[in-house]
């Protein structure tokens, strides 16, 4: 994707403006289908992604469409279940879906990509980083806009040592693929650069008590460096309140997770400070210079700031598709896939390569560290590791 909005236009300049009623022909629109959850667990990542998504689709449908034809965005509530994320998908494709985007999660997100695969389209998850992600999983259409959980945790453990935090005390919640494999591959860098795990522990969401665990945090006998929590919703905030009650004010890591402005609510200005996480961007001009320009059309629409990045993931999603369908020519499957596997794409949320479906489409991308203050969070910079663990 081009480096600015302007020059995006300008890929589309091709494209014919359409006019006339609301009530367009099938034939005249190209459909985006969405099963993106808006509800349960899953909707602090989705709601936002699917809010971004809705101003991409204004934004090139006000500078003339795609390929001569407006798009159509029309997302499904997938309840952040992978049943209905499933169904979901089968039924957008009934009625013409030429494209998926699926929630911000494997395990939320994959039933939808399988979908999309079986019925020879490109599927795309706006954020889900586990490396189960993958072409070699979902098959050789499908895509995710994230970095893998390899780049996220090696970012994780590479500032803990640019911070010189030498030791980690590691909470794993067993939730899902995501929460496990941030932990492994945080851990497996941590180790890599000379520092020492103290203690892996496990936590399961939803038993809103972390008290087996600070018992066993105390047995240690030495406090931790850092202490790198992988967990998910609003079990996060709970456990840092858990840790910072009884004295432990070591820093605390996570990843994007706590990209939720309900979690920096929960915690205040008093539980809200050195915790750092790893995320897709930030909401403001140092991660890209097209930020304002951005944030000024989704306060048009919304009457609001953007308060998380997980709206740049789902505008992010779109403008991709867009340049990928307009550099294959066409919205078929195998086309806008080589287009994604070819293309070089400059993004909010970063510089975006694809490897090959060989390579898992393993997305090769840097990360956004982000730092709460006050419960605020605050921009500390991009980050792309030098060395990645294998996935």
């Amino acid at each position: 994707m081009n480096a600015n909005l302007t020059s995006l236009i300008g890929t589309v300049a091709t494209a014919v403006l359409l006019t006339g009623t609301a009530a367009q022909a099938a034939g005249d629109k190209i459909m985006i289908g969405g099963a993106l959850s808006l509800t349960g667990v899953q909707a602090p990542l989705d709601t936002p992604g699917f809010k971004g998504a809705q101003v991409a689709v204004k934004y090139l449908n006000d500078n003339g469409g795609l390929l001569g034809k407006q798009i159509e965005f029309v997302n499904i509530d997938g309840k952040s279940d992978p049943v209905t994320v499933g169904n979901v998908a089968v039924e957008l494709i009934d009625k013409g879906a030429e494209m998926i985007l699926a929630p911000c999660d494997f395990d939320f997100g994959s039933p939808a990509s399988r979908e999309a695969q079986q019925a020879g389209i490109v599927g795309l998850s706006t954020c889900a980083s586990d490396p189960l992600y993958s072409a070699w999983t979902l098959g050789d259409k499908q895509f995710t806009l994230s970095m893998w959980n390899t780049t996220m945790g090696a970012v994780a453990a590479d500032y803990a040592k640019e911070k010189g935090w030498k030791t980690a005390y590691v909470v794993t919640d067993q939730f899902i693929a995501y929460t496990k494999s941030l932990s492994k591959y945080f851990v497996a860098q941590f180790k890599a650069n000379g520092g020492e795990i103290l203690l892996e522990d496990t936590y399961t969401n939803g038993d809103n008590n972390f008290s087996a665990q600070l018992a066993r945090l105390k047995a240690l006998g030495k406090r931790p460096d850092v202490i790198f929590v992988s967990s998910y919703g609003t079990d996060i905030g709970m456990i840092i309140r858990a840790l910072r009650e009884v004295g432990y004010d070591a820093p605390v890591l996570g990843g994007d997770a706590y990209d939720d402005p309900a979690l920096h609510t929960a915690l205040g200005e008093k539980m809200g400070n050195n915790v750092f996480f790893v995320t897709h961007t930030w909401m403001g001009p140092e991660a890209h210079p097209d930020m304002p320009k951005f944030i000024g059309l989704y306060k048009e629409m919304y009457k609001e700031d953007p308060d998380t990045s997980f709206v740049a993931t789902g505008w992010d999603s779109i403008m991709l598709l867009a340049e990928a369908v307009k550099a294959a020519g066409s919205t078929e499957g195998d086309a806008v896939a080589k287009a994604l596997e070819d293309g070089s794409f400059k993004l909010l949320t970063g510089e975006l390569d694809y490897g090959t479906a060989a390579e898992g489409h393993v997305p090769n991308k840097a990360a956004v560290v982000l730092e709460l203050k006050s419960g605020k969070p605050q921009f500390v910079g991009w980050r792309r590791p030098e060395r990645i663990p294998a996935p």
